[in-house]
């Protein structure tokens, strides 16, 4: 049986489920219909914002009603003054007292009533507070290259997406902006380490599968098509999502009807020859993509054979070149010297690895001894 969600036991899916709403709509009538009200009766002239946004396929408009069975209902994150941090336990009992158990037959996400609560579904305290919780940043204090890059892309994804329902307090919005992408030298070197790490293993997969072995052929082959989505991700600029959303945001980009057939062929292909043939076209237009960025001069679109070898590669180690030849960034050339080993993102798929107390510690493969 599906785990009820907080507030009750009602069936979230099947006979006497109520119709499914997704969760971004439902959060957003939630916070019009019953939340504002509620603070405009008994905290009239309170300064604050209102948002959905962090964790959760809601957030990106990707649940259904499988979503339903647990940690999802219609839910708010409230951020109140910096300067008045005594305001939010007020509203927490306020809020825990009068919001209905139900909401349009969903069982209602009440707030944490600490910031430190597990898990971090719902909130009530200061902006701050929270982008230290999600991002482990002061945001008192500039984003810097490293912290860019130890920041994943899935957590980025979720504080610019979601949706805004009120910002009186006018710090939300501006934040949401200045989180919108990465700077550019960032960008331009995360570029360069996509197309390094294809340019290291573009020619293994054909070599694997020409001494006979097919399996891990396979699995290089696997790890050139993620590499290929990740750097389809970063040339239209889109934040990618985590494991479960990636395929589908990925389905979402400009250039996924031409180059999703092409991995899904080199993904399902029994044998590397046919699996070079695909992935060789995507390559190819993957190079014309970055060309029609204007980032560098333009450079070959097409394979050319690896040495004597009947292999085919792009060669992705010249687009890297190139690109990390444009970083005017003193801070962000000294890292791309060191190494184009890429953001977290690029090296690791490790969760906890991800986790924001890990940050503080992963700062340290970009900064200087």
């Amino acid at each position: 049986q599906p785990r009820a969600a907080r507030g009750g036991d009602i069936p979230m899916t099947g006979p006497g489920a109520p119709p499914f709403i997704p969760g971004l709509a439902l959060s957003r009538r939630f916070y019009g219909q019953v939340v504002a009200p509620l603070l405009a009766e008994h905290f009239p002239g309170l300064t604050y914002s209102a948002a959905l946004l962090g964790a959760g396929s809601e957030v990106f408009g990707y649940d259904t009603p499988l979503s339903t069975d647990h940690d999802w209902g219609p839910r708010v994150l409230l951020f109140l003054p910096e300067d008045e941090p005594s305001l939010a336990e007020p509203v927490v009992a306020l809020l825990r007292e009068r919001l209905p158990a139900t909401y349009a037959g969903y069982p209602v996400m009440a707030p944490a009533t600490a910031p430190g609560e597990s898990p971090p579904r719902t909130y009530v305290g200061p902006l701050r507070g929270y982008v230290w919780r999600a991002l482990r940043h002061d945001m008192r204090r500039p984003l810097e290259a490293s912290d860019w890059l130890t920041i994943p892309s899935q957590s980025l994804r979720e504080m610019t997406a979601g949706e805004v329902f009120h910002d009186g307090l006018g710090t939300l919005e501006p934040l949401r902006r200045a989180l919108a992408y990465y700077p550019r030298d960032v960008w331009l070197y995360l570029l360069a380490s996509g197309w390094q790490r294809l340019g290291q293993e573009e020619h293994l997969m054909p070599r694997a599968g020409q001494v006979g072995d097919e399996l891990g052929a396979s699995l290089i082959g696997a790890r050139l098509v993620q590499g290929v989505m990740h750097l389809a991700f970063l040339m239209e600029r889109r934040y990618a999502p985590y494991a479960k959303w990636f395929g589908t945001a990925f389905g979402e980009l400009a250039c996924a009807p031409a180059l999703r057939p092409l991995l899904w062929h080199a993904q399902r292909a029994a044998e590397w020859r046919e699996r070079e043939e695909a992935l060789v076209a995507a390559y190819e237009r993957l190079a014309a993509m970055h060309n029609a960025l204007g980032v560098t001069p333009p450079l070959p679109e097409r394979a050319m054979p690896f040495f004597t070898r009947p292999f085919c590669v792009i060669g992705g180690e010249r687009f890297a070149r190139a690109l990390v030849a444009e970083i005017r960034d003193p801070a962000v050339r000294a890292i791309a010297a060191r190494g184009l080993i890429g953001g977290v993102d690029q090296w690791s798929d490790s969760t906890d690895l991800k986790a924001p107390a890990w940050r503080q510690a992963l700062r340290g493969l970009y900064e200087e001894e």
